[in-house]
């Protein structure tokens, strides 16, 4: 089997790239297209990604499973015919739902807000068809463990994207064409992709087979999976329907609810996704690896994954939580000029933690075929998530939000933790460990607030926020180190052993 180390290394350097690349392309939109256009093309993409989820969600999990399954007993001739039927079964359901919004374009078009999203939603749905493509070289690539091939593909749709949009968007123009404008560099970059990786996938000797009725294995599999991630997908486009219309109701007109909405999604809880660059690195390579232990029945590698998963989601989500909550205010004037952001940065840093743990916790259930079970667990948590928006904006504005999110993704990683434990009979023992994350983190804040201030007085504020954050990450590893809460031995061992090539490694999660 090959090291989970080496799949988590690359997906994660590309991440980090790819996600620092869409950072600041999100700041120049931010100070170029405005909060309002932002707005717009957020509640558009939020309808969108309802279409994309029906399209790419189900198929490229199931093929990734049935392609790691076919990889054990050395069936590529099933691997060829699987994607030959699966991108059948893609193209045809792509067109058809590009079809359904034409015909249905009225009716689309009452549920926004602000009629000009329906405008920025027709150009984006080329993006359905790319993507079906896409989605099914992506899920064989996936299942044959080539996680290069597809961060490279990922890593050229963000510089398309961003190069395409820096060309078309122009001085003078109005918030409809700047988000007008952001949806055609979306859209052409989902076009790139898609070819890239189809190159990429008969370069690294991938091949088509005659389509076999296995694409109703795939199809029967792949619905309930897609059934509940639609359903799941639903949340975001609800909100972005739901939440301005309760801002209007307390006040706001229509252009400052959309501004703010835009403040709020666009600028600052893309921060809040942050740790996602690594955890979500993990949860890409676990989804194969679990999978494989399966089909061999090794429990006590799946209980080891699984342990060791959650310690790391947790860690790497304080390590920059402290940092957020001292001098978020500045990272929003410093990143968009704009106050709001960074106030809204602070009030919502907390919620990173509980959005780690379910993060890897949905990973885990996927890769065991739990994914109805994990469905319902975030529709308990995006139950709590609605009850707030909609009883409590009234008094807290914005700020609803950002309690509904906090509230939703606690319920659903506490639920998706005890289903774990339950449904795989292991033991995970994170209580501990939290606990002392969270002691470590009040130290933490108030070095890294008393140092920013006085560095204020000293320092532009790009030095300031630099040194200020490597700061406090320094404090809060060393405090981990000094109270032997992670252990850096383990990450010697497998640098060492990896230099000199040997054949068998210890793996990086596990601990002593």
């Amino acid at each position: 089997m090959k090291s989970i180390f080496k799949n988590v290394a690359i997906i994660t350097a590309f991440s980090l790239l790819t996600r620092m690349l869409g950072f600041f392309f999100r700041i120049f939109l931010s100070r170029t297209i405005g909060a309002e256009a932002l707005g717009m093309y957020q509640v558009a993409l939020s309808i969108f990604m309802v279409l994309l989820t029906i399209v790419s969600s189900g198929f490229t999990l199931i093929i990734s499973r049935m392609t790691a399954g076919f990889r054990v007993s050395e069936n590529r001739k099933a691997i060829g015919s699987l994607v030959t039927s699966s991108l059948f079964v893609g193209l045809a359901v792509s067109v058809f739902l590009c079809l359904v919004i034409f015909v249905f374009r009225n009716l689309f078009d009452n549920l926004f807000t602000d009629e000009n999203c329906m405008n920025i939603l027709i150009i984006l749905l080329p993006s359905l068809i790319f993507s079906s493509v896409y989605s099914v070289f992506r899920g064989a690539m996936w299942g044959c463990d080539n996680y290069f091939g597809l961060c490279v593909s990922e890593l050229l749709e963000q510089i398309v994207k961003i190069v395409i949009c820096v060309l078309i968007l122009g001085t003078g123009m109005s918030a409809l064409q700047n988000a007008m404008s952001v949806a055609w560099s979306f859209t052409l970059s989902c076009f790139v992709s898609a070819f890239f990786v189809m190159l990429l996938y008969f370069f690294y000797g991938g091949k088509l087979h005659r389509p076999t009725k296995i694409y109703q294995k795939v199809i029967r599999q792949s619905a309930p999976i897609t059934g509940v991630r639609v359903a799941g997908s639903f949340v975001q486009p609800l909100i972005a329907l739901i939440l301005p219309t309760q801002l209007m109701a307390i006040g706001y007109t229509s252009s400052q609810a959309m501004s703010l909405y835009g403040v709020a999604i666009g600028m600052t809880f893309p921060f809040l996704y942050l740790p996602s660059s690594l955890i979500g690195s993990l949860a890409t390579a676990l989804v194969p690896d679990i999978s494989m232990a399966m089909v061999q029945n090794d429990t006590k590698h799946i209980q080891m994954r699984v342990q060791s998963s959650m310690l790391f989601a947790l860690f790497v989500s304080f390590l920059i939580v402290p940092v957020f909550m001292a001098i978020g205010d500045k990272f929003g004037i410093f990143i968009y000029d704009n106050e709001l952001s960074g106030t809204l940065l602070q009030y919502s840093a907390w919620i990173m933690i509980p959005m780690g743990l379910t993060n890897i916790s949905s990973a885990i259930l996927n890769s065991v075929g739990l994914e109805v079970k994990s469905f319902v667990n975030y529709v308990v948590g995006a139950v709590f998530m609605f009850l707030s928006i909609l009883c409590l904006t009234r008094f807290l504005g914005i700020n609803a939000l950002i309690l509904g999110m906090g509230l939703s993704s606690i319920v659903t990683a506490s639920l998706n933790i005890l289903m774990i434990k339950r449904k795989l009979k292991i033991k995970i023992d994170i209580k501990k460990n939290l606990l002392l994350f969270v002691l470590f983190s009040l130290p933490t804040m108030a070095i890294i607030s008393f140092l920013s201030s006085l560095l204020s007085y000293l320092l532009p504020m790009f030095f300031n926020l630099v040194i200020s954050t490597g700061v406090g990450v320094l404090i809060f590893v060393g405090l981990c180190l000094v109270f032997n809460v992670i252990d850096i031995s383990i990450y010697m061992i497998k640098i060492k052993e990896k230099l000199f090539g040997k054949t068998k490694i210890t793996q990086w999660f596990e601990k002593k």
